[in-house]
């Protein structure tokens, strides 16, 4: 693989093979050109450099390719599928050598498997307050306050001091309106906290974001729960239905009394600093910085969490779209502190290292967000909890990110649920 000083990229340059960044993430894809928004956010996050398993086209190539015979091109391509094939194989026989180690971490997760399994019944109790919050009011037009006021205050503590187990948490699939909402709100606010967390928002103002990220979408309850749930293209007039939720929820907070900042966090929570968003297409200093978080955790939400009719995205693919925020719909501020809580490789993911051997990501590093902290499957400390490592850019490299098939496998050997 060839390597690329990003100082020397150029606009409009095209390469041969897709542009990879760590030699992992997909930067650029094939035939594409070489923007100048693209340069200037390689260098605002801190790399240096970019890898190709190809050159800088000259436009030779395709000119080549024409004067080539089918049969030539045909032996060429059966060639490379045997080279993949070949690799795909080497991979699944390393992957099984690490499982064989692995198994051992079953006799060491007494203490971490303790502190998660209360980590979940913790979280599942306060998605089940937020259910009963939206319920309450569907019922009743009603929401206390104070009560909500006291329940985000223990939130924010439990989320600081659990948010390297917190984030570990994976979505469900729910099929009801409720449960979409409920989950949504639930995991967003988790994600917004811990972003308000790094931007060293105060406690009062912790408090506000986390009433209106509970919040934000509330509006959908004034709404046919067939235009959010749905996997059907929606007509004109029911994206403009669904996009009236945002006012629908400012109208039903200022109803029910709650104060501007948390109004307007919900009223914008869908605006972009481009003015692209909805409903009032304000953009940048006019957006609420309330409003900016959840419009970050909610992206991030969105693409790492399961709907009925997809499938959840990896989350280092979705910290990978939200960095590269191409056509700057979010707060760059807001992107760096999401980036830093989470690191390039996010909290819960599994990778597999330079080593041979198989970890997860348990937490950041605080100093330097593309090598976070990571648990060897199979390995103990000497206090007889699992062995932790900084990653680094020796042998304990992140070479790549497990696909779920690979994550299952991993836990399913060990015995370990994926929740």
């Amino acid at each position: 693989m060839n390597a690329f000083e990003v100082n020397a990229l150029k606009p409009a340059l095209i390469f041969t093979d897709h542009l990879i960044l760590d030699k992992e993430f997909l930067v650029l894809g094939k035939g594409f050109p070489v923007t100048q928004e693209l340069i200037k956010e390689l260098i605002t996050w801190g790399f240096t450099s970019v890898s190709c398993d190809g050159t800088i086209d000259d436009g030779t190539k395709d000119k080549e390719i024409i004067n080539r015979s089918a049969e030539d091109l045909i032996l060429e391509t059966q060639q490379e599928d045997a080279e993949r094939a070949r690799e795909r194989m080497q991979k699944n026989n390393e992957l099984k050598n690490s499982l064989q180690d692995a198994s051992r971490l079953i006799q060491t997760l007494n203490t971490e498997a303790s502190r998660m399994e209360m980590t979940h019944k913790v979280y599942k109790d306060y998605s089940d307050y937020i259910e009963s919050l939206y319920t309450h009011y569907s019922t009743h037009k009603e929401i206390d306050k104070e009560q909500l006021a006291k329940v985000v205050q223990e939130l924010i503590i439990f989320v600081r001091e659990n948010r390297r187990f917190v984030l570990r948490i994976n979505p469900r699939a729910e099929q009801t309106d409720k449960k979409f909402l409920v989950n949504h709100a639930m995991r967003s606010t988790v994600i917004a906290l811990t972003i308000g967390t790094r931007l060293r928002l105060q406690f009062n103002q912790m408090v506000e974001l986390g009433e209106a990220c509970i919040l934000h979408e509330i509006g959908m309850l004034r709404l046919p729960p067939q235009l959010y749930i749905t996997d059907k293209k929606l007509q004109p007039q029911e994206k403009a239905k669904l996009a009236s939720h945002p006012i629908l929820g400012y109208e039903l907070l200022k109803e029910v009394g709650f104060g501007l900042p948390i109004q307007r966090a919900v009223l914008e929570h869908h605006e972009k600093e481009n003015g692209s968003g909805y409903p009032r297409h304000i953009a940048t200093d006019n957006i609420s910085t309330y409003a900016k978080i959840i419009a970050v955790a909610c992206a991030f939400e969105a693409i790492t969490a399961p709907r009925h009719y997809r499938s959840a995205r990896p989350k280092y693919e979705a910290m990978l779209e939200i960095l590269r925020n191409s056509t700057k719909q979010y707060d760059e501020n807001v992107i760096k502190a999401l980036l830093y809580s989470f690191s390039v490789f996010p909290i819960g993911v599994y990778v597999y290292l330079a080593n041979g051997k198989i970890a997860q990501i348990t937490d950041t590093n605080p100093d330097d967000p593309k090598h976070p902290i990571a648990q060897i499957l199979g390995e103990t400390a000497a206090d007889g909890d699992p062995r932790t490592v900084e990653t680094d850019e020796a042998s304990n490299k992140v070479v790549r990110v497990l696909n779920q098939q690979e994550v299952s496998d991993v836990l399913k050997s060990l015995g370990i649920s994926e929740d």
